[in-house]
């Protein structure tokens, strides 16, 4: 009892010795609260961001159905990733893409058989007039590509079109080997395609020793070809080719970015009329392809953002 005593007479003793007397003591026991409200508040933030994720949660669970998407070749690395990632948060909803060409994609949304139209080069005029609405979704590169053994690393933009229209045909013409040039391209309707010629003046007046169905198709014929040249998406882009600089300029994203490098073309996603007029589901979708998720799978694939 003797200790006990001494201890409290003791903890008094330091409370009159501080500044201010008993109020000190005082003013030790008011501070409490404060703690006490900064934990409400961070209760009822943490509370605000739980709502907040469960009213997310909960709308996502409600959205059911299915999006049908048709379109480019070029964007069906870029689209599947987006829809891996897309049925993680909309379980209920389901995206199939087929990969059939820029054209046929915008026709089969104008024609309302698609929800989203994949096109791989801008709308045209008469498809506009048509009422699809072009959806830029991010911007790829054009890679112009050789097999591996040519030793021509580089060429102009006046070289690169004359190969493809047919005044260049060997390599010695441009610094290489005595070896015919085998030009290769895509088929008709390709947005990959339309982009490069349009990009290069060369609307239908290539001159192609192959007409191919797909980008992968290009490369693979490119890679095992000797002399031959063929053009491809920057995202596809692999070892198994030489992807040439143009202008002196790499096909790089920064390259692109900053627009030295001049073949590149937008991704889009046409709908028929505004996103804001689609449904419920079509609308989810562009909220996930253009927010910060999916433009970070575009940069994922080798694309470059919209943002």
């Amino acid at each position: 009892m003797k200790n006990r005593r001494s201890r409290v007479l003791a903890l008094a003793g330091a409370c009159i010795l501080a500044v201010g007397g008993l109020a000190a003591c005082g003013a030790e026991e008011t501070s409490a609260p404060s703690t006490g409200a900064a934990q409400t508040s961070s209760a009822a933030e943490s509370g605000a961001d739980q709502t907040s994720s469960v009213a997310g949660s909960a709308e996502a669970a409600a959205l059911s159905g299915s999006i049908q998407m048709v379109g480019s070749t070029s964007m069906e690395r870029f689209a599947n990733a987006l829809i891996e990632a897309f049925a993680v948060t909309y379980p209920d909803v389901n995206v199939t893409a087929e990969f059939v060409g820029s054209g046929a994609g915008i026709e089969a949304v104008i024609n309302g058989t698609a929800d989203v139209g994949n096109s791989s080069r801008n709308l045209e005029a008469e498809e506009l007039e048509a009422g699809a609405v072009e959806n830029i979704v991010a911007i790829d590169g054009i890679a112009v590509c050789v097999d591996p053994a040519n030793t021509v690393t580089g060429l102009t933009k006046d070289q690169l079109t004359n190969i493809y229209n047919g005044t260049i045909t060997n390599w010695s013409e441009v610094g290489g080997s005595d070896t015919p040039i085998i030009v290769i391209g895509r088929e008709a309707g390709s947005g990959t395609r339309g982009a490069f010629e349009e990009l290069l003046g060369l609307e239908d007046a290539c001159v192609y020793a192959n007409e191919l169905d797909s980008t992968g198709a290009v490369m693979a014929r490119v890679a095992s070809t000797p002399g031959a040249i063929g053009y491809v998406s920057l995202d596809v882009l692999n070892d198994s080719v030489v992807a040439l600089a143009l202008d002196g300029v790499e096909p790089t994203v920064d390259n692109i970015k900053s627009g030295s490098y001049f073949l590149s073309r937008p991704f889009v996603m046409a709908t028929n009329g505004e996103i804001s007029q689609q449904s419920d589901l079509v609308q989810a979708w562009f909220d996930f392809v253009l927010g910060a998720e999916g433009q970070e799978i575009a940069t994922s694939v080798g694309l470059i953002t919209v943002e």
